[in-house]
């Protein structure tokens, strides 16, 4: 009896993170075939304001922008997520526990979707009316990578870092086992926002690139995975910062000389 329930909990534990890959899978499938769809539009910034509307259109993007990020971040969230699976093994409202995780830290990403959509409306209404932004359209790529390439350097950076690099100490040190529904929820909301603080600069090249630009998500998804996860990774993020500036101060010079 004792060696079923002993097989039984350790095929769950195998099970589990097969399901959290084959979710992420399903993301990446679901975003190639809607960016190969004639709604694929909707996703990419540089149509953004031809599809610009009401509400819904709005909706869409985000439903969007949340696909990307069950692709690409949370990849780079999976030993904390395991982690705590396995701390909640015995439990047996485990799956509720994890769902709860899941959500609050989809949220803030997806809460981050809906500012940079918002903030990019903002840009459009200011600069269309005088024809700037439709003239001078490189300097937002440029102005972007050299902002995510400053951003590799600054120490809230590092110290966001550091916190998705220790998992084991960021759930030790937000869950306390009381009140489980509600810490699970807020273990997520927290992990999102130091997530957020870490890999937002990356992710807001993704939205000036296209959210459906799958190279771009495959490239920057796997830097942010070893960023976070390798343990050589915090040595990754000052020749990426210094590859990003160099980027975009190319960009700004060459469509300096062209204008």
């Amino acid at each position: 009896m004792l060696w079923a329930v002993r097989a039984r909990a350790e095929g769950d534990r195998r099970v589990f993170p097969m399901l959290l890959g084959t979710l992420i899978l399903l993301a990446w499938l679901a975003l190639w075939l809607w960016g190969e769809s004639p709604y694929g539009r909707y996703l990419s910034h540089h149509t953004l304001g031809e599809v610009r509307g009401g509400g819904l259109l709005m909706l869409v993007f985000i439903a969007g922008w949340t696909l990307m990020t069950v692709a690409m971040m949370l990849p780079t969230s999976l030993p904390l997520i395991v982690l705590f699976r396995a701390l909640v093994q015995r439990r047996r409202d485990r799956q509720q526990l994890v769902a709860l995780l899941l959500t609050g830290y989809l949220l803030i990403w997806t809460l981050f979707g809906a500012l940079v959509y918002a903030g990019d409306a903002v840009l459009h209404a200011l600069a269309e009316p005088g024809g700037w932004l439709q003239a001078n359209a490189w300097l937002l790529g440029a102005g972007t990578l050299v902002l995510a390439g400053l951003y590799q350097f600054t120490p809230l950076k590092y110290h966001c870092l550091d916190k998705c690099r220790s998992p084991l100490g960021f759930i030790t040190e937000h869950w306390r086992g009381r009140d489980e529904h509600r810490q699970a929820l807020r273990l997520g909301l927290y992990h999102g926002l130091f997530c957020m603080g870490c890999c937002w600069s990356l992710m807001l090249l993704m939205f000036a690139v296209g959210v459906g630009n799958l190279g771009w998500m495959l490239m920057l998804g796997a830097i942010m995975a070893v960023e976070k996860n390798m343990p050589w990774g915090r040595r990754l993020s000052a020749p990426l910062g210094v590859a990003l500036l160099g980027w975009g101060l190319a960009l700004i010079v060459a469509g300096g000389l062209a204008s």
